[in-house]
């Protein structure tokens, strides 16, 4: 077997950071097993993967490590690191089901709401055997809607620019319903549009306001967005396709806030898992109670689709896809995220005090799965069953 420094030569370019993230003044000894861990987990996934750029960094007891290897982009040979800003595409959903639990506990909505009384588009939403679409249906991707809004494709710069309010009320009119709501789970991106939208009419603001006071401000991400502005672009990680080519940086409208876009950095993903994992904290416990929560089990369902990929969903929160505890591994909420180019992936162990994040600047479906495996089973070595 190789030694740690011989694959490190072989990666190139790689480094490893360990820090204490500041948030509620914890104080505590580096971890070095932690950065140890992560080192090494990362430099073999980066090995195999054979992906431009790659991040790897974990949360343990409100520690933090990350390892970054390779570059950022094309024109660019600086290595991923802390302060690196990337997409993480749908790991958006997840973000936008914590804006939903804080608007429950303030009353704004209720998960049993009917989309109906909610949206505001004026029209009169579908039905399937007497079941109404609830707000519960859209964050668990229980709506019936198909994945995607019907739509003309966009330009190659702009090519999320067509999914338009008036494009989805277009097709709403079209009853798209594919089982009745809340009787079987299919991914929707198409559900989580219309969350978002559901949301801002609720809350009597645009999506990304609300975001941005209910969860982001609060946990001091400030620097987690939904487009980069003119002094980040020279450390923005540039998205790779199929093939190998650069993608272009398409901008995210308001319309796919929710559903995907967001970009942010290592300390802040840190910062938020940190968030997450404090949960005998006084403040905000009632918010990550609600948060975390199992709302649609599997058993009982008539079919799923598009949620496995990551591993068997037993269940699933608000945006949370939930792996119940299996050999070594403990209980995992996660989600996966990839758009224009970069795919990512989020996994916290709540009641282990445990969380890890990746994301690679090319699309590669087995250096993606490969991934996942490590990063579950890098949770497993750090919090053992």
């Amino acid at each position: 077997m190789r030694t740690l420094r011989g694959w490190r030569a072989l990666a190139g370019g790689a480094m490893i950071v360990a820090a204490q993230i500041a948030l509620g003044g914890r104080a505590g000894a580096e971890d070095r097993l932690l950065a140890e861990a992560v080192d090494f987990t990362g430099t073999l996934t980066y090995l195999g993967a054979r992906v431009p750029g790659f991040l790897l960094a974990a949360v343990r007891n409100g520690e933090m490590a990350f390892a970054g290897f390779g570059k950022i982009s094309d024109t660019s040979d600086r290595t991923p690191d802390a302060d690196t800003m990337f997409r993480i595409g749908s790991i958006s959903k997840v973000f936008c089901g914590e804006v939903l639990a804080s608007m429950v506990l303030d009353g704004k909505v209720r998960l049993a709401d009917r989309l109906q009384d909610r949206l505001g588009y004026g029209v009169a939403l579908p039905e399937k055997e007497g079941r109404p679409i609830r707000l519960i249906d859209l964050v668990t991707h229980a709506s019936g809607l198909p994945r995607e809004v019907p739509r003309p494709d966009g330009p190659p710069d702009d090519p999320f620019g067509t999914n338009t309010r008036e494009a989805q009320i277009a097709n709403l009119k079209t009853n798209p319903l594919l089982f009745p709501p809340g009787t079987a789970a299919l991914y929707s991106n198409y559900g989580f549009d219309l969350l978002g939208a559901a949301l801002a009419h609720a809350g009597g603001k645009p999506y990304a306001d609300l975001l941005r006071e209910r969860v982001l401000d609060p946990v001091g991400m400030k620097r987690t967005l939904f487009n980069p502005r003119p002094d980040d672009e020279s450390r923005v990680m540039q998205g790779h396709d199929f093939d190998g080519s650069a993608m272009v940086r398409a901008r995210t409208p308001a319309s796919i806030e929710c559903a995907g876009g967001l970009y942010s950095t290592v300390d802040d993903m840190a910062r938020w898992m940190k968030w997450h994992l404090d949960r005998l904290a006084t403040a905000d416990r009632d918010l990550r109670l609600l948060d975390h929560a199992a709302w649609l089990y599997r058993d009982g369902l008539t079919a799923v689709s598009g949620l496995d990929d990551a591993g068997t969903m037993d269940a699933m929160g608000l945006g949370w896809v939930i792996n119940m505890p299996t050999a070594n591994r403990p209980l995992i909420l996660q989600k996966t995220g990839g758009l224009q180019g970069t795919f990512a992936y989020l996994a916290i162990a709540p009641t282990r005090g445990v969380g890890a994040f990746f994301v690679m600047n090319a699309f590669s479906i087995g250096g993606f799965s490969a991934a996942v495996a490590a990063t579950n089973g890098l949770i497993a070595q750090l919090a053992p069953r």
